[in-house]
């Protein structure tokens, strides 16, 4: 009887350990396929010369990534662009983000249509988006110059000047994107119960003090996640830069992940280009972990 139970419980066991694999099947599949698979395969070609137009491959070993970051001089150009359109955008992103939640965050008249405003911009085509912004931004005959002129400002051709092209990109990017951090900025914000405001206000604090000394550090882990999402993102831009500027002019705004396209797609270096996206990965990786640490540091 004894040894029947046994039998009846360890079938029982390996039946619900099999009902658990198959329950978490489709994601460890979809994590071999779509993530490890790839990462594994580029990792192999950063390892090669592949021209993909001749379809001639051969063993480098680790030459492409010395090439990269002691060779090419163009490398650390366009990591300096990353670096710049990275600090312009994020910080310009998180900060727009929260003032947008802040003032949203609360019910009056026709807060819905304003939250409408803000984020239908995210929903829209990435590229669609650009071209639009692309014909505005054109010298004397784009709306944006042809607006200031009216209130008797010279503006410059935007997407023809190295310096103002950046930007350009950096404010449309963040137009574009600031609505979702918008949104998650406006979960969190109603996520706080009053009560704390309600008590400092009590005891005599402004709206400023609440805000900065209440408000701003229980806001402190969506502002980390936000900021690493957002890190994360620019620096995998590339449908705006490709579509406005495409790198240019005189490699203004040539950005990591659109050298990345050059180097692949244009000059056909599989080999050359897997490693750029090898060495993106883990310039990313290494920014979210800082951030992370940061953040653990700040919260002990």
């Amino acid at each position: 009887m004894t040894d029947t139970a046994s039998v009846s419980r360890l079938s029982l066991r390996r039946r619900e350990t099999l009902e658990g694999w198959l329950f978490v099947s489709p994601t460890v599949i979809g994590f071999l396929i779509f993530f490890l698979g790839p990462l594994i395969a580029i990792f192999v070609y950063a390892m090669s010369d592949w021209n993909f137009l001749s379809g001639e491959a051969m063993f480098v070993g680790l030459a492409n990534f010395e090439d990269a970051l002691f060779q090419n001089p163009d490398f650390w150009h366009v990591v300096r662009n990353s670096a710049v359109f990275a600090l312009g955008l994020v910080p310009l992103n998180v900060a727009l983000a929260l003032f947008l939640a802040v003032a949203l965050a609360r019910p009056f008249r026709g807060v819905i249509l304003f939250r409408t405003i803000f984020f239908a911009p995210v929903i829209t085509s990435a590229i669609a988006w650009a071209i639009v912004w692309r014909f505005m931004l054109q010298g004397e005959s784009g709306a944006v110059n042809q607006l200031l002129a009216y209130l008797g400002i010279a503006g410059p051709n935007w997407l023809r000047e190295p310096n103002w092209a950046m930007a350009a990109v950096i404010v449309t990017r963040v137009i574009k994107m600031v609505g979702l951090n918008m949104i998650l900025y406006i979960a969190a914000l109603q996520s706080i119960p009053r009560d704390y405001e309600e008590a400092a206000g009590l005891e005599g604090a402004s709206r400023w003090q609440i805000f900065r000394m209440i408000t701003l550090p229980l806001l402190a882990p969506t502002t980390l996640v936000i900021t690493v999402l957002t890190t994360i993102g620019s620096f995998k831009v590339f449908d705006h830069i490709y579509q406005m500027t495409g790198g240019g002019p005189e490699n203004g705004t040539l950005v990591l992940a659109f050298y990345i396209y050059q180097q692949g797609f244009q000059f056909f270096d599989i080999g050359y280009a897997s490693a750029l996206a090898m060495i993106m990965f883990v310039i990313v990786m290494a920014l979210t972990i800082v951030q992370v640490l940061l953040r653990r540091k700040e919260a002990a």
